[in-house]
């Protein structure tokens, strides 16, 4: 690690600050609603909105790093990020304030841009799969420890500042990632330049903008309307000649035959259905965690400030679960930990199933899961720099991200009509009803897709060759054997 220190101790800086964006505006946000005057269920336009803009960004992002450098879009990204910070917290309006939080979005191609960093800083070394898993885990390790010190300190600096004031703390943090770049992190070496496909990302625009808001408005009008579908089908059409016009380029926005490796997709298909809980899950977790018992028959009653001891636990979980996961690919093989990830993943929803009824049940669950959600989180994006050819390093860990979002939305959109249509059963008559929570089923079918889409992916990944990811040395040595 010594030769990629430095580097890492300023990218764990961006990512203490990724951490804090993603965790100090979640006891803030009803406080938001009021302030700009709208229903809390408003709310989710901003989650929406900045999930679309993420989807669109990283791969233009990801495959401008490869051809101008890795650090050169990190620095354009933070500086666009830190731009919309501030626009957060002297936005006048709900469209301004809307547009802002959507064009926060760009951090997410932060984490695959300093992945390739540092695979491209130690291309040469001959453990450096073992070094970028090591840095993985660092940095996810930070980025956990930003979203815990980040939903603590918006929850006690609302409470003492007004709110424009409290906005501007992460909008300074930003600012200050952009001196930590600019100064502290090398550019990539060896760069073999390409050109932007237009054309491509045209395409591709079209396609993720199309499939991406007809989630969106499938989750808000319901399955029941049929131009929502038309709109997912047309989403689904357009990457048809995206994905012919890619094929026959020679330098392409998306790499369609490196995806066909088979130590490729199946970790691009695990970041998708990893997206699935990792974004989709946490909301229906909060809200079953304040039902309350003694009205609905399940739930746990808690308070909102009590909803925190649940969050709490799965950060931290995930934390131990991205350091440890550089250790558990030593000790076997990063296939086989990524596999093992997926595992938890899938074992924590699924005891959601039977334990649901206590506190201690939910925090038992959250604890398992989250430590292959973290594991996977470190794991994803250095196993794609691993798979990929050295010019497509930014692009492979890119698409770890824009992969998980789509997964994200669909989950979000999903659940959504799920836990609504639960909600109207009850409203009905059904079993369990009265006001306007969800009932069980609801929550038992976002549990068990969960779990079964976790399950899916380990076995995906159980197709990658077995020394996927390793270090050369270790390839040899089972060739030789």
């Amino acid at each position: 690690m010594r030769m990629i220190g430095p580097l890492v101790g300023f990218l764990v800086l961006v990512e203490v600050t990724s951490g804090i964006l993603q965790g100090y505006y979640t006891p803030l946000l009803t406080d938001i609603a009021r302030h700009l005057n709208i229903d809390d269920g408003d709310v989710n336009w901003f989650e929406s909105a900045q999930l679309m803009l993420s989807a669109l960004a990283v791969p233009i992002l990801a495959k401008l790093g490869d051809i101008y450098g890795h650090k050169r879009i990190l620095l354009i990204s933070t500086v666009l990020t830190a731009a919309a910070s501030w626009g957060v917290a002297f936005a006048p309006g709900f469209w301004t304030f809307l547009a802002a939080w959507s064009l926060q979005g760009f951090y997410v191609v932060w984490l695959p841009m300093e992945i390739a960093l540092i695979f491209s800083r130690v291309r040469r070394a001959p453990n450096r799969a073992v070094l970028t898993r090591r840095a993985a885990g660092l940095l996810v390790g930070a980025l956990e420890f930003g979203v815990i010190a980040g939903a603590l300190l918006g929850g006690i600096l609302v409470e003492q500042l007004p709110l424009w004031l409290t906005l501007c703390v992460p909008a300074a943090a930003v600012t200050l990632c952009i001196f930590a770049v600019y100064f502290g992190v090398p550019e990539s070496a060896a760069l073999d330049g390409g050109t932007v496909d237009r054309t491509g990302f045209v395409l591709l625009a079209a396609g993720l903008l199309l499939l991406t808001s007809g989630l969106t408005f499938l989750r808000i009008n319901g399955p029941g309307t049929w131009w929502v579908w038309a709109v997912l089908a047309a989403g689904a059409a357009a990457f048809l000649p995206f994905v012919r016009y890619e094929l026959r380029r020679k330098d392409p926005l998306v790499d369609f035959r490196m995806l066909r490796s088979p130590s490729m997709w199946p970790v691009q298909l695990t970041a998708g259905l990893f997206g699935i809980s990792v974004l989709g899950a946490q909301a229906p977790m909060s809200t079953f965690a304040r039902t309350d018992p003694a009205l609905h028959g399940y739930g746990l009653g808690l308070a909102a400030s009590q909803v925190s001891i649940i969050i709490g636990t799965y950060v931290f979980a995930m934390l131990a679960g991205a350091l440890l996961f550089p250790v558990a690919a030593r000790r076997t093989t990063p296939r086989n930990t990524l596999v093992g990830a997926s595992l938890l993943v899938g074992i924590g929803y699924g005891l959601f199933l039977p334990f649901h009824d206590t506190l201690p049940q939910a925090l038992m669950n959250m604890l398992v899961a989250g430590l292959g959600s973290g594991a996977l989180v470190a794991a994803l994006p250095s196993a794609a720099a691993a798979a990929a050819p050295l010019n497509r390093t930014g692009m492979a860990t890119g698409l770890t991200n824009t992969t998980k979002t789509i997964g994200g939305s669909f989950a979000s959109a999903v659940f959504g009509i799920a836990l609504a249509g639960a909600a109207a059963d009850a409203l009905s008559g059904g079993a369990g009803g009265g006001g306007t929570a969800a009932p069980l089923p609801g929550y038992l079918t976002v549990w068990a897709v969960c779990s079964v889409t976790a399950f899916i992916a380990a076995v995906a990944l159980l197709l990658v060759p077995r020394l996927a990811f390793a270090d050369p040395p270790l390839a040899a040595e089972e060739a030789a054997a």
